[in-house]
């Protein structure tokens, strides 16, 4: 089998089932957190000043490929490659209706895409990430969206992917203030997880932003605004009301779990509509079997939620910065999980989809070489 259903199997299977051969509407809402800039919190961008441009790169290469001189070129990693690769061969394969949103990043993506009027986050450890009245105002841009896309998507199924460097530390923090013991399970780009790091910082915020007991807080919306990031609430929102009639693919790891587990708090005290049973969470192999985190265990913990990964594997490639990713590098982004498993439900397996990004991986070395 090309995807694999670690949680939640049979319920998990039946959506698959249900999405067999479906095309899905892609998303990708691109935030931004001063988190990122923080001495080796991320490997997405070799430097804290290439984090800055990490969203915009990505997005760009996301819509428009291989360019001789893109206006925001892809920032070097330290190891590996990035994600957005895996998308765009997708993408690009079966034409996928794209949408690229900005929830909030220091500057506009060089892509069409649909502002929000968000701003980016302060840094988790401030306990002061958003103003409130934009966290309000993303929530109900989501919920406008996810009514819009439902009905473009008919019956098929959105998939939901982000691309926000730090994005693992605004989750654990948003995790950790809805109650769920998250620390030690979340991911990150890192080979090994910086476990320490994120737990010392989202520690900060908390204590700064007043939850020192984590069960006091109720309302989501806070959270959110305390320690969370633009594109949390707004993905929230677009799921919260999309799955009402069609099929949600919340598409990334440890990220979208929090977002999940925002969604259910955001269902018990504002928008009962939801159906949480059309959501599922698409992923990578590299993510769900992290041996440094633990997602499976975070999944079972936040609960009701089938978490499904692709096998896509790079062990054969030719390329060693795809090789990379079986080395624990860079794991997930951009909807790479979420896109390869539409494309094993579009009848591609994990090897024609190697090809795939091999093909285009070449093609880039080549332009970018020349």
């Amino acid at each position: 089998m090309d995807i694999k259903v670690y949680t939640e199997i049979e319920q998990g299977q039946k959506w698959l089932n249900k999405y067999n051969g479906s095309i899905p509407v892609f998303t990708c809402t691109l935030g931004f957190t001063a988190t990122a800039l923080l001495p080796d919190i991320s490997t997405a961008g070799a430097t804290p000043e290439s984090r800055r441009y990490t969203a915009l790169a990505d997005a760009e290469f996301l819509v428009k490929g291989i360019q001789k001189n893109p206006t925001f070129p892809l920032p070097p990693l330290s190891v590996g490659i990035s994600p957005t690769f895996i998308s765009r061969a997708v993408i690009e394969k079966f034409n996928l209706p794209l949408y690229v949103f900005n929830a909030g990043l220091l500057q506009f993506p060089s892509v069409k895409n649909i502002n929000l009027g968000g701003k980016p986050a302060n840094c988790v450890s401030t306990g002061k990430a958003l103003p409130l009245a934009i966290v309000k105002h993303l929530y109900h841009k989501g919920l406008y969206w996810g009514e819009i896309l439902a009905k473009e998507a008919k019956s098929s199924y959105l998939i939901l992917s982000e691309c926000v460097v730090g994005g693992t530390t605004t989750a654990l923090a948003v995790l950790t203030a809805l109650g769920i013991s998250a620390d030690g399970k979340v991911n990150s780009s890192h080979p090994i997880c910086n476990h320490q790091q994120k737990f010392l910082l989202v520690q900060e915020g908390l204590s700064k932003a007043g939850f020192k007991n984590q069960n006091t807080l109720v309302d989501p919306l806070e959270i959110i605004a305390a320690v969370g990031d633009p594109m949390q609430i707004f993905v929230a929102g677009i799921a919260l009301s999309g799955s009402k009639t069609v099929g949600i693919m919340l598409a990334g790891g440890t990220q979208m779990l929090a977002i999940f587990a925002l969604i259910k708090a955001l269902k018990n005290s504002f928008y009962t509509k939801a159906n949480l049973k059309n959501i599922i969470i698409g992923t990578t192999r590299w993510v769900a079997e992290d041996s440094t985190g633990d997602t499976i265990g975070l999944s079972k913990i936040i609960g009701n939620i089938s978490l499904c990964a692709t096998n896509l594997n790079f062990d054969t490639s030719l390329y060693p910065r795809l090789t990379a990713y079986e080395k624990g590098y860079v794991k997930e982004g951009v909807g790479a999980g979420g896109s390869a498993i539409a494309s094993h439900l579009l009848g591609i397996n994990k090897e024609e989809l190697l090809h795939m990004i091999e093909a285009i991986v070449s093609r880039f070395h080549l332009t970018t070489n020349s």
